[in-house]
């Protein structure tokens, strides 16, 4: 099992996001980094599958300098060797982030063999674009499937699981192929002290890739409004009580 996981430098997600003025990127002045959560489950379903099958687990990110920390981090818990693709840390729209990732792929198939898996989260933390893994998937003619919540390599294929209302959608790809997973696909490891140093000795190939001229134009990117919470005060003391069976009974809960 040869897997590949593409990983994105983003803004820590538990942190207060602003918008710069122009709507067009996040301000990180005061934010840390990480990569997205359901890239860190990517992470470590491809460390397991290669614990559980053999073979080498390599970790991929598109982005400045200091993504090699995020780089590192993967190789911590597990991943076998990193591919930094250089930038000067300005936003490449999913049309050439795709495109750069493909070229490095086809270079190290080339070098190397062939990738088994290529795993991406399902959308990055930032801009959300939900569009690399697909575009990627495309360009190289491999089957793909996205948002999954259960893996599992058959013989010869891979088993996914998406869910679907109460229940869920499973599938069956043939290998190589192309999966964009999500959050609580499992629970991701936390690098150790070993493992860090481990990592700084592992490989991370980098390289600086043209940046092709954009054929996409953001608008804009949006802050979601986080959901409101509401009380009600039904009374005070005994004389809430008789509130509280209206309300019962409003809801349909009868004794």
């Amino acid at each position: 099992m040869k897997a590949l996981v593409c990983v994105k430098r983003v803004p820590m997600t538990g942190g207060r996001i602003v918008l710069t003025d122009d709507e067009q990127a996040i301000e990180t002045k005061h934010l840390g980094f990480a990569i997205s959560p359901h890239e860190e489950c990517g992470v470590e379903e491809a460390v397991r599958l290669v614990e559980a099958h053999g073979g080498e687990s390599v970790v991929l990110t598109l982005g400045p300098p200091d993504a090699e920390e995020q780089l590192r981090d993967a190789m911590a818990i597990g991943a076998d060797r990193g591919i930094h693709l250089v930038t000067d840390g300005e936003e490449w729209d999913p049309e050439a982030t795709a495109g750069a990732i493909v070229a490095a792929v086809i270079a190290d198939e080339t070098a190397s063999g062939p990738f088994d898996l290529i795993l991406f989260g399902n959308e990055s933390a930032d801009s959300g674009g939900f569009q690399t893994g697909l575009r990627v998937a495309y360009a190289l003619g491999r089957p793909c499937a996205t948002g999954l919540k259960a893996v599992a390599v058959g013989d010869g294929s891979f088993r996914c699981e998406q869910e679907e209302g109460g229940g869920r959608n499973v599938y069956e790809l043939p290998l190589p192929a192309v999966v964009t997973v999500l959050e609580g696909l499992n629970l991701p490891r936390y690098p150790s002290v070993p493992g860090r140093m481990r990592a700084g000795r592992k490989p991370l190939e980098a390289s600086t890739p043209e940046r092709p001229a954009s054929r996409l134009e953001r608008a804009r990117l949006v802050v979601p409004a986080g959901e409101s919470k509401q009380a009600e005060i039904l009374g005070h003391g005994a004389d809430a009580a008789s509130a509280v069976v209206d309300l019962l009974e409003q809801i349909g809960v009868t004794s």
